[in-house]
């Protein structure tokens, strides 16, 4: 499959994540400071298991009503009011784990309520009912890249003038059936993650998300200005190894950046083959641009990553805090040596750059990347 780019800008109205630090604007103050939010937990929650580095908002085991369910709320907060679900102002729902915990739930407590929100149509009804969306709500579901997939289909409503306004809603909590199919892989074990580091064993944290994106075709400060998608269809967790995936997905990426200074948000979950193809292929195709991974403090928010990072990413740019604007978060956890020179340890100047360039990769060789430009 080809690569294939859209130069589709539209403008971010609205942006905010949820992460255990807080707000996106908390949250990059966290990072600037060099905080991690993972801490080791039981692996299977209540059920105890192996001590491995989570990043949760609360106790991880499901309850009822979902957990998961008063923070969304929380979150939902600073949506602006819209007919949300109705033709012109539909909601895309973006998630890789939705309810699955409940089910987990079930075996436990084998409380058929448990059943109610298991599947991703279940806990989307459930928000609707909850957030009162209208029925036009769609969702979409590939793994780490979902948050991307939403994201550019959202600009591809906008610019068909099939919507007028967009939200993009997306969610990822740790449940222990999560965590203990991570812990089986053996990628997520008992070593924080260092995100593009050189070293013996690589690992993984996993973490709570959660992050909403409102979509206009208005000029905005904040411009998503293009996206690009590639699916290598080559392995069920791997990637071709010589990183012709990702540099697919960079090349394309690359061709909408009309020479604009740009800075890179890496995928960089703290995997070392993975994490080694994306530095070389970023480095060659950007070999002025700093790489940067957050994913050492928050963990992998899964599929709700793109869209936690986007937020994160537009807070840092608009000043977290008097005593952080114009700073970008370096590589939280990471350690020299890099793999490449190009990952950013350190915080860097936003004055530097007018563009950034915002990746995630998911099981599969499933690559994607945005352009994210700013006034």
């Amino acid at each position: 499959m080809n690569a294939l780019a859209d130069q589709l800008s539209v403008g971010v109205e609205a942006c905010d994540c949820l992460t255990p630090f807080g707000s996106a604007a908390a949250t990059a103050t966290a990072l600037l400071a060099g905080r991690r939010a993972l801490a080791f937990s039981p692996v299977l929650g209540r059920d105890g298991g192996d001590l491995v580095p989570l990043a949760l908002l609360g106790p991880m085991d499901e309850t009822l009503p979902p957990h998961w369910l008063a923070r969304l709320k929380e979150m939902a907060a600073a949506i602006p009011p819209a007919a949300w679900g109705s033709a012109r102002s539909p909601v895309i729902v973006t998630s890789s784990n939705f309810g699955v915990g409940s089910f987990y739930a079930f075996t436990r407590d084998h409380d058929p309520r448990h059943l109610a929100h298991g599947t991703p149509f279940a806990t989307v009804d459930l928000l609707r009912a909850d957030f009162d969306w209208g029925e036009n709500v769609q969702v979409f579901s590939h793994a780490c890249v979902t948050a991307h997939l939403g994201l550019a289909h959202a600009a591809r409503l906008l610019h068909a003038d099939l919507a007028d306004r967009v939200l993009v809603f997306s969610f990822d909590f740790v449940s222990p059936f999560v965590a203990g199919g991570f812990h089986s892989l053996k990628i997520l074990n008992g070593i924080m993650p260092a995100p593009y580091s050189v070293r013996e064993t690589g690992s993984i944290g996993l973490g709570d998300g959660a992050a909403f994106a409102v979509l206009t075709r208005d000029a905005t400060p904040f411009q998503l200005a293009a996206h690009a998608l590639h699916n290598e269809m080559f392995h069920f967790t791997g990637n071709r190894p010589d990183g012709a995936g990702f540099a697919a997905c960079a090349a394309a990426i690359a061709a909408t950046t009309g020479g604009r200074r740009v800075w890179v948000k890496g995928h960089g979950t703290g995997t070392l083959e993975a994490g080694r193809l994306e530095a070389e292929v970023f480095a060659r195709q950007f070999p002025s641009a700093p790489l940067v991974s957050w994913k050492g403090s928050l963990g992998h928010t899964l599929g709700s990553c793109g869209l936690v990072e986007l937020a994160i990413a537009i807070a840092a740019l608009r000043g977290s805090s008097a005593g952080a604007a114009g700073k970008i978060p370096g590589t939280v956890g990471g350690a020299a040596p890099s793999f490449t020179d190009t990952v950013a340890l350190e915080s860097l100047s936003s004055a530097e750059f007018d563009g950034a360039i915002l990746t995630s990769n998911a099981f599969g060789g499933a690559h994607a990347a945005m352009l994210l430009t700013h006034d």
